[in-house]
């Protein structure tokens, strides 16, 4: 029986010795033997020199996704072991559980050197999403590891995005481990404590990726009236509440999500007076704001991705666009704008400039304070720069 093989194209090793992880299929010459969705091949260049092993998806145009850039390593239970518990490891190291935070990112896919894996830490439960054949492959021994490496009550899995149907993986939730009398967990981050649906909320319950720069925005909520956009279960709103804020206007389109916004204030012993929850689109309510002639001097911007991909990028540059060009208008003299784009097809230098038209179009002068990005549960691989999604910037109208 031959070898699983993928044999590259002329040139086309270049991404590979670089130890970019992911193969297109457009580098790809031919495939030997016939391997299993997910399953391991050895990566050869046109002269069939060995580059290392990689996780095969017949279906994605990401074709394979490295496991190893060492031809002499196996792949098997005891690699995918090693790389869970460095990871786990990591974060244990950098203290990003303790007596004020019981949540936290595990497992960063590729910038883990786990390709395709999300593992999420809620309190004493995790979530899960397996995003890539390869992950899928060793589905069996994630969770068995993870359950271990952990000591976790119960793991859930939430591989309902689009992304699973590019590598031809239909949509799974549900239990994986352990059980669960409700979805909604409670956990602290920094000392405020909020729900989270691991069961029907955005991504795996909640944007961890934000963690610190919601403690930033205490340091210009005292006594100000803040407009949280796109606020979800109301995360940036709590905190800049928490810091003494006059008050926080929400605005989010999910009424589930809203609803458990109600709970965490609720939850957080905050004054209901202090607090708006407007269950509408942004776009509109942005507009509405204006016509009213309504203004705030803290502004939120925090979407959901508008361009996953780089062929989305011109029409999601649109709406970064309008929303900022909103906010800046909205804004008082001297106030603070928080925006962000989590779009992996979007650069941070196109994002900047995207905010600067923003502002030179709503006819004010804007200074950035500070460049921000994703915590430290989700770094990013040197090699691997789609890892770095999470591009903020806070601005101040001079």
């Amino acid at each position: 029986m031959s070898e699983n093989k993928i044999c590259l194209k002329p040139g086309r090793e270049k991404s590979v010795l670089r130890h970019h992880p992911w193969i297109f299929s457009g580098a790809i010459n031919k495939v030997e033997g016939e391997p299993p969705v997910g399953g391991t091949v050895r990566v050869v260049d046109n002269r069939g020199h060995a580059l290392g092993w990689a996780a095969y998806s017949p279906q994605s145009s990401i074709r394979a996704r490295m496991w190893t850039f060492n031809p002499e390593k196996t792949i098997n239970e005891a690699l995918i072991y090693d790389k869970l518990r460095i990871a786990i490891d990591f974060r244990s190291k950098l203290s990003l559980i303790d007596r004020e935070n019981t949540a936290c990112r595990l497992i960063h896919a590729e910038s883990d050197d786990f390709p395709g894996l999300i593992v999420d830490r809620y309190k004493d439960a995790l979530v899960v999403q397996f995003l890539s054949a390869g992950a899928e492959f060793w589905r069996k021994s994630i969770i068995k590891n993870i359950k271990d490496l952990t000591g976790c009550k119960g793991i859930y899995e939430r591989s309902d995005v689009e992304v699973r149907k590019l590598e031809g993986l239909d949509p799974v939730t549900g239990t994986c481990f352990g059980s669960f009398e409700t979805t909604q967990l409670e956990i602290l981050e920094n000392g405020i404590e909020f729900i989270v649906d691991v069961g029907k909320g955005q991504k795996t319950g909640f944007f961890l990726d934000q963690r610190k720069n919601r403690y930033l925005i205490q340091q210009f909520a005292k006594d100000n009236d803040v407009l949280n956009c796109f606020s979800y279960t109301g995360a940036f709103g709590i905190y800049a509440l928490n810091a003494g804020a006059k008050h926080v206007t929400s605005v989010e389109s999910s009424e589930e999500a809203n609803l458990i916004a109600r709970k965490n204030l609720i939850l957080n012993g905050i004054d209901l007076n202090q607090a708006k929850l407007i269950n509408a689109d942004v776009f509109q309510e942005l507009r509405l704001m204006r016509d009213k002639g309504l203004s705030f001097d803290v502004i939120i911007l925090d979407p959901p991705k508008f361009a996953p991909t780089a062929a989305q990028v011109r029409s999601a540059s649109r709406g970064y666009k309008d929303i900022n060009l909103l906010a800046f208008k909205l804004l008082n003299p001297g106030g603070i704008l928080f925006t962000f784009s989590c779009s992996g097809g979007l650069s941070r230098q196109l994002f900047q400039k995207i905010v600067a038209d923003a502002a030179l179009d709503a006819g004010v002068q804007a200074q950035i304070l500070d460049i921000l990005s994703q915590g430290r549960d989700h770094p990013v691989s040197v090699n691997f720069p789609e890892g770095a999604y999470l591009k903020g910037l806070i601005c101040r109208i001079v």
